[in-house]
């Protein structure tokens, strides 16, 4: 049984990420875990410091939360009727963060799905802090869902790499979990800036070969393109449904989301973004 995470603010992105979860395992036994992270508008260090019900304001805020997961919970069994599902839902009193990194530890999640941005995300902001901050920090597998994305097939699967991580199960399960569910085709996609493969990367490339042997899968190489670029240039050439890649340190992905400013990045993720930690 899949153990599947959704952390919701309440918004229609992060109910959207929730439908394209309920429609990506429809056909597995999973349970999921719908939560809601709260702290009331005064929160500042003295309120933590003492007992939040003293202010009366904890157990009203708790409540809202509870009904609200409550309504999204008959949503999503009223317009998702699926006897190899069930949900579960969560309040806690604690940043979106350090709950999610709490939870997928004591509940063995094996993915977290949530939206790129929360209810105040701004439109020229690619991801929310939130989501950022959760790839950063939590050691699961984080599929984020645009909040315009409409459920699809994920036939077309891009794969970037700079061959230079030692491939591990860890690493490749979760998305080979999910490809075995469909028809689907894998585009490894290395950027290249004109220097040939050392032994080491061709030796990671035989890794990917022979995981992906029972798998549809195209092996990818371009020039004198940012990583950036690489994927939007193959975006508009290829109807991709899902974009996946490791979180290795000082790696590429290091690089493109976490030491440039969250709206500068250079490409406009129109697609699924499954990022797989590189240590459990």
């Amino acid at each position: 049984m899949k153990k599947i995470l959704l952390p919701t603010d309440f918004s229609e992105n992060s109910w959207n990420a929730i439908t394209y979860a309920l429609q990506l395992f429809k056909n597995e036994t999973c349970k999921f875990y719908l939560l809601n992270t709260y702290t009331p508008v005064i929160y500042h260090v003295e309120y933590v410091l003492v007992n939040p019900a003293q202010y009366g304001l904890g157990d009203a805020v708790r409540e809202t939360a509870l009904k609200n997961l409550d309504d999204f919970k008959v949503r999503m069994t009223k317009e998702f009727k699926n006897p190899n599902h069930t949900i579960e839902t969560m309040a806690a009193f604690n940043t979106l963060v350090s709950e999610v990194k709490e939870v997928t530890k004591k509940k063995k999640i094996d993915y977290v799905v949530m939206g790129t941005k929360g209810a105040t995300g701004a439109a020229e902001i690619l991801f929310g802090s939130n989501t950022v901050h959760v790839f950063k920090n939590v050691n699961c597998p984080i599929l984020a869902v645009p909040d315009d994305f409409d459920f699809e097939i994920p036939h077309e699967v891009l794969f970037p790499t700079d061959y230079e991580i030692d491939y591990k199960d860890h690493h490749l399960n979760p998305l080979i979990d999910i490809i075995s569910l469909f028809n689907t085709r894998v585009n490894i996609l290395n950027v290249s800036y004109g220097n040939d493969l050392t032994e080491v990367q061709k030796k990671h490339k035989q890794i990917l070969e022979k995981n992906f042997e029972h798998i549809v899968h195209l092996f990818h190489r371009v020039n004198s393109q940012d990583v950036a670029e690489a994927i939007t240039n193959f975006q508009l050439k290829a109807r991709v449904n899902l974009l996946v890649m490791i979180n290795n340190k000082h790696s590429f992905f290091e690089n493109l989301f976490f030491k440039s400013t969250i709206n500068q990045i250079g490409f406009h993720l129109n697609s699924p973004f499954l990022v797989i930690p590189a240590k459990t």
